[in-house]
């Protein structure tokens, strides 16, 4: 009698994903982002596989209305580089959701996820719009509660 168990791999091609959406209207960014982050990676099913993508798509809606707590709003800065000499650049998070709300959550869930292959091919399933609409109507997505 052999004492090892057998373990079910589970693939990405077996899992069903699902669609789900998000209305950031009035919602603290870094607390949702952590609940769209599990959602994407599948940590909230019993199939979760760390090295495989079991997760579902989420659909973010009224992005440019999110909300930061305390003073982020004006001392939180968002950061990158033109890879020029001097080239870094910097803005007040309230200037840069003013810009690009989307790319905030974007960068604030890509955070929170593995860097590498399976993490680039798991935020692709993040789909930010800044106002009400979107065009997945089509795959009839369920309201995701924060």
């Amino acid at each position: 009698m052999s004492l090892t168990k057998e373990t079910d791999h589970i693939r990405h091609q077996d899992v069903p994903h699902q669609w789900h959406i998000v209305d950031f209207n009035d919602v603290v960014l870094g607390r949702a982002a952590v609940k769209i982050a599990d959602v994407l990676r599948g940590k909230d099913k019993p199939t979760y596989t760390p090295n495989a993508d079991t997760g579902d798509f989420v659909i973010v809606i009224n992005a440019a209305k999110l909300k930061l707590t305390g003073n982020k709003m004006d001392d939180k800065m968002y950061r990158h580089h033109t890879q020029f000499m001097g080239g870094l650049k910097s803005f007040p998070a309230r200037l840069y959701l003013q810009r690009n709300s989307e790319e905030a959550i974007r960068r604030a869930v890509w955070g929170m996820l593995p860097k590498g292959p399976l993490g680039r091919r798991i935020i692709k399933k993040l789909k930010v719009y800044a106002g009400a609409t979107h065009p997945h109507a089509a795959q009839n997505p369920t309201a995701l509660a924060l």
